[in-house]
């Protein structure tokens, strides 16, 4: 059932592979132009559901929605209409290192989108600018750090104009020091009201960015509330433990 606040409307989804559930039943309501955090430990179905809401992955059972009007789990769902509207970017950056950054980031409108070249180029350089990379434009993927590359995967995904981002532990992969300049990134977006659902590792940071968070166990999510309630007053023994473990 849709809660009427629901914007992405995650309802009892189950995947498994190889016949080993990863999610068992997972629910989970997003509200428009929110932040929500996904804790808990590896292999406890993070980035397993948000594969699952871009459609990389097909669920066995259950149904997720988005703004009542796409529902990425029908059998004929339109993988590009998802893609547009649900951009996802994970710790590997997944940059084609034969292409430009520049390249590399108009290569969705032109194809997807079908903007013309002088378009996409120009609202790629806006976005570059905006995240302080113009200067790496023509550069290939090699010549960027770990933080660049992870930005200009951001960049990339945000040239599609989508209205719900995902990140997947996207500074799991990061030197340290290189952590803060891409969390100063998503900041950035959550600050102009984007829609964000992330996975992450960063305590601190979900305590700071997000509206909802939700500690996933065993492909459950197993309790959520406020970044407050959830932090400081946790319910539930496991994500006692787990907080524990990781503070």
């Amino acid at each position: 059932m849709i809660k009427q606040d629901s914007y992405i409307c995650v309802d009892g989804v189950w995947k498994a592979f190889d016949g080993y559930p990863v999610l068992r039943g997972t629910s989970l309501d997003v509200a428009q132009h929110s932040a929500t955090a996904l804790i808990g430990a590896s292999g406890s179905g993070k980035s397993t559901l948000l594969r699952c809401i871009n459609a990389l992955e097909t669920v066995d059972a259950g149904s997720i929605m988005v703004n009542g009007d796409l529902d990425v789990t029908a059998f004929n769902a339109d993988l590009d209409a998802i893609r547009r509207r649900i951009g996802i970017v994970f710790q590997s950056y997944n940059l084609f290192p034969h292409m430009k950054v520049l390249d590399n980031i108009t290569l969705g409108p032109i194809r997807v989108l079908k903007k013309s070249q002088k378009d996409s180029k120009v609202a790629a350089m806006e976005l570059l600018t905006r995240f302080g990379l113009e200067s790496k434009a023509l550069d290939y993927p090699d010549r960027l750090s770990g933080g660049q590359a992870q930005r200009v995967a951001i960049v990339r995904a945000l040239a599609m104009e989508p209205e719900i981002m995902l990140f997947d532990e996207i500074t799991s992969a990061l030197d340290p020091m290189l952590v803060g300049e891409v969390l100063d990134s998503v900041r950035e977006l959550r600050a102009g009201g984007l829609t964000i659902v992330m996975a992450t590792h960063e305590m601190s940071f979900a305590k700071e960015i997000a509206d909802q968070v939700c500690f996933l166990h065993e492909g459950v999510v197993w309790e959520s509330g406020t970044a407050t309630e959830l932090f400081e007053r946790p319910r539930r023994v496991e994500t006692q433990s787990f907080l524990q473990r990781v503070h």
